[in-house]
C-alpha cells in the first residue's frame, strides 16, 4: 500500500513539474510568436511603403512614426455608437483616448484609457480598458485597425490590415495610400484559394496592377476577361529595364484589373474587397478628422 502511495505521489509531482514546465515553455512561445507576427507586419508595412525603382520616396521609412487607431462598435442598449481609440498626447508620452461617435456623426462622449501603445497592440488589454471606461451597461466589439504614418507632423500614407470573402474562405490583405488616397500598394497576408487558379492573387502580376490607382480610378475599378499583355506583365512582375518603366506604367495606369486566367471570381472578391476598405476607410477618416477638429482633442494623428 505504501509503495502505491509513493509511486503516486511520485507521478503526482512529475506531472506538475512536467505541467509547469511545459505552460512556461507555451507562454515563452506564444510571446515569441506574437513578437515574430508584429515584426513580420511591420516589415510588410515598411515594403508597401517603399517604393520601386525608378521611382524615388521623399522621405525614408526609417524616419516615420506610424501611429495605430483601433475602431470599435459600441452597443448602448438599442442604440449603437462608434469608437474609436484614437493616440493622444498626455504629458511627456503617449497615451490612448476613446471618442464615442454616434451614426450622424456627431462626439457624444471621450474617456482617458489607461493605455500605453505597446499595450495597445493586445486586443485583450484594450478591451479591458474599454470596459472599465465604458462600464457594464455598454458592450464594445472590435471592428479593424487604420494605420497612420506621419513624417514629423505630415501625414504621408495610410495601412489598412483588412479581410473580405473570397472564393472559398476570407483574403486577408494589407492595402497602403498615400496621403490622397491613392494606392501605393496591397500585399496579399493570407488566404485559401486555390493553387494555381485564385492562389495567383499573391502573385505580383496581378496584386502589383492595383498599384498607382488614385482614389478616383478605384472607385470605377471593374474585372475584365482580356489577356494580360505581355509587356504590361513584364512590367508588373519587374522584369523590365528601369529606362522602359515609366513609359509603360504611364500608359496601362487607368487600366481596369486583368482577371487571373480561370479565377475571375477570385479576382474580382479582390478588386470588390479592396474597393470597399478604401471606399470605407476614406469615409471613416474624414468623420473622424472633422471631430477631432472641432471638438480640439489633442491627438498625435
Amino acid at each position: 500500500m505504501k509503495e502505491i502511495i509513493k509511486i503516486t505521489v511520485a507521478l503526482t509531482i512529475s506531472c506538475l513539474v512536467a505541467g509547469s514546465v511545459m505552460g512556461g515553455v507555451f507562454i515563452l512561445t506564444a510571446k515569441a510568436k506574437k513578437q515574430n507576427e508584429h515584426l513580420n507586419m511591420q516589415q510588410t508595412m515598411f515594403g508597401l511603403l517603399e517604393p520601386e525603382p525608378p521611382q524615388k520616396s521623399e522621405f525614408s521609412t526609417a524616419d516615420l512614426n506610424l501611429y495605430n487607431v483601433y475602431r470599435y462598435i459600441i452597443e448602448d442598449n438599442d442604440k449603437t455608437y462608434l469608437g474609436y481609440m484614437v493616440p493622444v498626447k498626455q504629458d511627456t508620452r503617449t497615451a490612448y483616448d476613446l471618442l464615442i461617435i454616434d451614426l450622424k456623426g456627431k462626439l457624444t462622449d471621450q474617456h482617458k484609457l489607461d493605455l500605453l501603445p505597446e499595450a495597445a497592440r493586445e486586443e485583450q488589454d484594450r478591451g479591458t480598458a474599454i470596459a472599465n471606461a465604458l462600464g457594464s451597461q455598454k458592450r464594445a466589439k472590435y471592428a479593424d485597425t487604420m494605420i497612420i504614418a506621419k513624417l514629423n507632423d505630415k501625414r504621408v500614407a495610410y495601412l489598412l490590415p483588412g479581410e473580405f470573402p473570397g472564393f472559398k474562405t476570407f483574403i486577408h490583405a494589407m492595402a497602403a495610400l498615400d496621403a490622397d488616397f491613392n494606392i501605393l500598394g496591397l500585399e496579399i497576408m493570407a488566404h485559401e484559394e486555390d493553387p494555381g487558379l485564385g492562389g495567383e492573387i499573391e502573385k505580383k502580376y496581378f496584386k502589383n496592377q492595383f498599384k498607382g490607382k488614385t482614389f478616383e480610378k478605384l472607385r470605377q475599378l471593374k474585372v475584365i476577361k482580356e489577356p494580360l499583355p505581355e509587356e504590361y506583365r513584364q512590367y508588373l512582375e519587374r522584369k523590365i529595364s528601369q529606362e522602359d518603366m515609366a513609359g509603360i506604367g504611364k500608359k496601362y495606369q487607368d487600366a481596369d484589373i486583368h482577371a487571373i486566367t480561370g479565377a475571375t471570381i477570385s479576382s474580382s472578391c479582390v478588386t470588390n474587397g479592396l474597393k470597399r476598405m478604401v471606399k470605407k476607410f476614406v469615409y471613416r477618416i474624414k468623420i473622424l478628422d472633422r471631430v477631432i477638429s472641432e471638438k480640439d482633442i489633442h491627438s498625435v494623428i
